[in-house]
């Protein structure tokens, strides 16, 4: 194990040796282990990143700054760092963490990390552990946008799909690589509903997923670009006036579609034109009837008319007809 190689790393060379040592072990090899170095590198790593996005940030409010900050110094951030060291060939654990592979574990990682702050400023003081801190953080500053508030990838990635109204992204671990203290894991992001499929890698299944989540909204942005809303597809909607027979297009409705209508429209008046008509038979009125049967009498020959003056029982013989009796004629009774 080459501790020079870790301190050139860090940019600090240590007088103190022992310190180094005690910063990199864990408490599962020795009972001088580095909690309590953590404990104090904790604080200044808070206190040193406060500073720096105080002195970059200078129209943030400290409710922003704050959520800034906390995204900075949690245990993901600290793991990546760690990981770009190397800090996991240097770490002193015991045998049962060695079977069970926490040189990956991205806790223990990033609380040998606090512990080494702790042990530069105890080593050389604030000013040269705030030296250090800043030449970690200072790479990871020039790519955080302050929009976002410090929001992960996969927090960003859900929120702009949400926005869209798109199906949120699916993780599926593809591959791990690597010895088993030291794997990779390989992780496929997919949004199938704009054919979007990309793949990161990193030390842990939650940092390949930030990976591909980085990609897969690079990627989506640039779908979403490409075919902007306005040049989307939209369906017209055409309301068909019943009673007229009439077809009304809508004003973003496209020329081939309005005619379609059109068309559907005419033929749906053709059909009610070749429908046989049913007869309207009415009743009529009762002015009318009396008006008929007036027409009627008016039309009647005088013949008739000198008939209907004689009585019936002399007109009888005189036609050779035997008269008839009344029907319904009640005889009077005699006393």
């Amino acid at each position: 194990m080459d501790l020079m190689l870790l301190q050139t790393r860090l940019g600090h060379t240590f007088k103190d040796a022992a310190l180094l040592q005690q910063a990199l072990t864990h408490r599962s090899h020795s009972s001088l282990h580095n909690e309590r170095l953590e404990f104090l590198g904790d604080s200044i790593l808070n206190c040193v990143v406060a500073s720096l996005l105080f002195e970059r940030y200078s129209k943030i409010d400290e409710g922003d700054l704050s959520r800034l900050r906390a995204n900075l110094v949690k245990q993901q951030s600290l793991y990546e760092i760690a990981q770009r060291l190397e800090l996991s060939q240097f770490l002193r654990l015991g045998e049962g963490e060695l079977k069970s592979g926490g040189f990956r574990r991205p806790s223990i990682l990033a609380d040998t990390l606090e512990a080494l702050f702790g042990a530069i400023f105890l080593d050389a003081g604030f000013d040269m552990a705030r030296k250090v801190i800043r030449s970690l953080y200072i790479p990871i500053l020039d790519t955080v946008d302050p929009k976002t508030l410090g929001k992960d990838a996969k927090t960003l990635l859900q929120e702009f799909l949400q926005g869209k109204k798109i199906a949120l992204p699916q993780y599926n671990v593809v591959a791990t690589h690597g010895a088993a203290h030291n794997q990779e894991f390989e992780i496929e992001c997919l949004v199938p509903k704009l054919d979007i499929q990309v793949f990161g890698s990193g030390g842990s299944r939650r940092a390949g997923e930030q990976a591909a989540a980085k990609l897969a909204l690079e990627a989506v942005q640039a779908a979403l670009v490409k075919t902007p809303a306005s040049a989307r597809k939209t369906r017209p909607r055409a309301a068909q006036l019943k009673l007229a027979g009439i077809a009304t297009i809508q004003p973003d409705a496209p020329v081939n579609e309005a005619s379609e209508a059109f068309e559907a429209s005419e033929k749906q008046e053709t059909r009610l034109e070749s429908r046989p008509a049913k007869a309207a038979v009415k009743e009529p009125k009762a002015g009318q009837k009396l008006a008929d049967k007036e027409t009627v009498q008016a039309d009647v020959s005088p013949v008739a008319a000198d008939a209907a003056d004689v009585p019936a029982s002399e007109a009888a013989p005189a036609a050779g007809i035997e008269p008839s009796k009344p029907t319904g004629a009640t005889q009077p009774k005699t006393a």
